[in-house]
């Protein structure tokens, strides 16, 4: 994968740390609201092992409030300068949908586009990707973010994920992009059982022939399943990176990198 005009190998697992710019995502410990906090979560996280810092100011929670585009790029701009001026070597991602986010995050020194629509949301998004050949994050997902929870029907969830990223992994293709990683899309118009088919079943999309990102990181899923509060989700979500990481996935999207990356060196040293 070309990143910053160097090819990358994924030999190893890599850990994203998630930085939200945003007053309402799911987790509030996850927000950060001035430059102070900004850095001193991202210092932690990259001290801890984070390969790619994620950052995002748009919520894609359920039912998340619909924000502007000028509003987006106030929360995103000022912090992409300060990582960069604080941080210059570490890799950072931009999740947004939006071309014109994705154009100036590009333009302030963005390394990677983590996309929740794969191009759906703005066709225009996917053109600003192939001009600037960067990597390209695209995930499965209906819908928005405000209407997602009521398309979760499906006759075939796998099937119908894995023949998604076919088309649009061909389609890709044919605009020049084809540095691309698939994220299946956990609690993105998904049922709660949907959720844990995709983890049993994820080594199907490594037939697909990109590197599979996934984010289950503390989400309402687990919360249900093992009866437990967000704060409480550490322990569970860990045993499910672990099962995660044993059917192939390459990237995990997480809110604690030490503890991933723990989980990633005892699982060397089985193998």
């Amino acid at each position: 994968m070309l990143i910053r005009d160097k090819l990358s190998e994924f030999t190893d697992n890599l850990v994203m740390g998630i930085l939200n710019v945003t007053p309402d995502s799911f987790y509030d410990k996850s927000r950060v609201s001035t430059d102070t906090e900004l850095l001193k979560t991202a210092e932690k996280m990259l001290s801890e092992g984070a390969d790619i810092l994620d950052l995002g100011g748009y919520s894609s929670r359920p039912g998340a409030n619909d924000i502007s585009i000028r509003e987006e790029i106030s929360r995103i701009q000022p912090s992409i300068r300060v990582l960069r001026r604080e941080f210059p070597e570490a890799l950072i991602s931009l999740d947004t949908f939006r071309s014109q986010v994705a154009q100036l995050g590009l333009d302030e020194g963005i390394d990677i586009i983590n996309d929740i629509s794969a191009g759906h949301l703005d066709v225009e998004l996917p053109k600003i990707v192939a001009e600037h050949k960067v990597p390209y994050i695209i995930m499965h997902m209906r819908g928005t973010p405000q209407t997602m929870q009521s398309m979760a029907e499906y006759e075939n969830i796998t099937q119908e994920l894995f023949y998604y990223f076919n088309e649009r992994i061909r389609t890709l293709h044919q605009m020049g992009i084809h540095d691309l990683i698939i994220d299946p899309g956990f609690g993105f118009a998904k049922t709660v059982e949907d959720n844990y088919e995709i983890i049993e079943n994820l080594e199907i999309f490594k037939k697909l022939e990109c590197p599979i990102l996934v984010g289950i990181s503390r989400k309402s899923f687990i919360q249900k399943k093992f009866k437990v509060s967000i704060n409480e989700t550490l322990t569970a979500t860990n045993q499910l990176h672990k099962e995660l990481l044993m059917k192939g996935a390459q990237i995990i999207r997480t809110h604690d990198v030490g503890e991933l990356k723990l989980l990633i060196e005892e699982l060397k040293t089985m193998l």
